[in-house]
């Protein structure tokens, strides 16, 4: 069984209600109904007509004003008062951001019309960073074509992280692919050095954001700064870092900044051949991912599968 098959019978074991915000997008409600008939998730759909696809007018949903007042409450500096907030929780993508905060959904899913700018905003706005977590990053699962899955992060949010944002990063990544892959998570924090080749102030960083990871999470497998093939090849790892407990088998690569993520991704996807899933969102207090707008129906209906698999293991 390839991981793509696997992605989405283990996501239909949860039976997970997802959102989806874009209803009037063809492609959205073909992609819900796909996950209604076979069951990879129960969808809800904000905002268009469906067809055999039931959807929800904002405007006119009992849930509206204690979305409004969630709204309200976690920014009143954005609020103007009671109308606005309304007018604001109408609106389909913070809509269903405050459904996943009111518990009233396991996840979301936006991005296929809106902006990962506009997703990120309603995300935070409505649900928040997690517990000891100060930002959203995000994630892509590369699906190699000998079906190998390696975490890329961070590819699509944060420009330039700190070596504490790194970590952090990295942290949000390893919970999720315990979630999302189900196997052990090995990190690499990748540089153009490898443990001390070189030595400059970025080299540092990286060393600073790995030995910071560390003591967040002592009992995962890390190191860093490695180079790409002393994260990935065991070879080349005993004769570069015959010391790292890495071992060249890392499955999650925590680029450096946004420019090396986002070229990175690309080139494993156009050149390697891999598919990319994601941009997946992280670090959130509850699960909503952002999408890419060219997505296709299968993206939709994967991601979607990633974030019930994001909600955890025991249906709501």
């Amino acid at each position: 069984m390839t991981f793509r098959t696997s992605l989405l019978e283990r996501a239909a074991q949860l039976k997970k209600r997802i959102v989806l915000a874009e209803g009037t997008d063809p492609r959205v409600v073909a992609a819900a109904r796909r996950m209604r008939d076979e069951g990879v998730a129960i969808p809800i759909v904000i905002g268009g007509t469906g067809g055999d696809v039931d959807s929800i007018n904002p405007r006119k949903d009992d849930r509206l004003s204690a979305i409004a007042e969630l709204l309200r409450d976690r920014r009143p500096d954005r609020v103007q008062d009671g109308i606005h907030a309304l007018d604001l929780a109408a609106d389909p993508v913070r809509f269903a951001a405050g459904l996943v905060a009111l518990g009233e959904a396991d996840g979301a899913v936006a991005g296929a019309v809106y902006t990962t700018a506009e997703v990120i905003r309603a995300a935070l706005w409505a649900i928040g960073p997690g517990p000891g977590i100060d930002l959203a990053s995000s994630a892509f699962y590369m699906v190699l074509p000998d079906d190998r899955v390696l975490t890329y992060t961070d590819c699509a949010v944060v420009v330039a992280p700190t070596p504490q944002e790194l970590a952090q990063i990295a942290l949000v990544a390893a919970t999720d692919r315990r979630r999302v892959v189900g196997d052990a998570p090995r990190v690499a924090f990748l540089s153009f050095s490898t443990l001390g080749s070189a030595a400059t102030q970025e080299t540092e960083r990286i060393r600073q954001a790995a030995a910071y990871f560390r003591t967040l999470a002592p009992g995962i497998l890390a190191d860093g700064e490695l180079q790409a093939d002393a994260a990935l090849v065991p070879e080349v790892a005993r004769r570069k870092a015959p010391e790292s407990p890495v071992e060249g088998r890392a499955n999650i690569l925590v680029f450096p900044g946004l420019d090396a993520g986002n070229i990175a991704y690309k080139l494993t996807q156009r050149l390697g051949g891999a598919t990319a899933l994601g941009p997946v969102l992280q670090g959130l207090a509850l699960p909503m991912s952002d999408l890419s707008r060219g997505a296709s129906l299968n993206d939709i209906v994967e991601i979607a599968a990633v974030v019930a698999l994001q909600s955890g293991e025991t249906g709501s």
